[in-house]
Formats: C-alpha cells, structure tokens, sequence
C-alpha cells in the first residue's frame, strides 16, 4: 500500500511538473500558441490569465496572417484554439503587447 501511495505521489508531481510551461518551439500541449483564437466561456483548449508583467508568453492582436509565436487574430468562428480567461490557476499567462511578441 505505501508503494502504491509513493508511486501515485510521483507521478502526480511530474504531471504538476510539467504544467504551465510553453516549450521552446511555441507550443503548450503540441498545439502553436499562434494563429486564429476564440475566446471562449466554457470548454477552452487553454485557460489564460492577462498579467501586467512576467508573462509567460507575450501576445499581439494582429489583423493579417498571425504565423509567428504569440501573434493571435481574435476570431468569431473556426480558430485554431480557443481560449478562456481566468483569475486563478491558469494554464499560462499572456500580456497583451504592441511589438515584439513572443516568448519572454
């Protein structure tokens, strides 16, 4: 029985360990965290918090053709992902920026 505590607790940490990290490519959870984003209320790929400073990825809303890390085009239908603004316990947390988006 405390094996199969001590295992549970290992694998709970290694999941936590790997929550709320954009890897390096610009992905979170295999998907591009650029393109076309809805904003959602329920059922969201990711959940975001807006965050004035240290934000784990760097957002800019842009009109055209959003093919680089952290440029979104907020849509109304068919988006690459969707996502739902938070308060607590976000997947990642964005900053709305005028140049230079991206990862930090």
């Amino acid at each position: 029985m405390k094996k199969y505590i001590l295992t549970m607790t290992l694998l709970a940490c290694a999941a936590l360990a790997g929550a709320g990290e954009i890897a390096d490519d610009c992905t979170y959870n295999g998907i591009p965290l650029y393109g076309r984003v809805q904003v959602v209320e329920f059922m969201a790929d990711f959940t975001v918090q807006k965050v004035p400073f240290r934000p784990d990825l760097r957002v800019q809303n842009t009109v055209f053709s959003p093919n680089k890390c952290g440029e979104w085009q907020f849509v109304e239908f068919m988006p690459d992902f969707t996502i739902q603004y938070v308060e607590f316990s976000p997947d990642f947390t964005i900053q709305m920026v005028d140049f230079f988006p991206g990862l930090p």
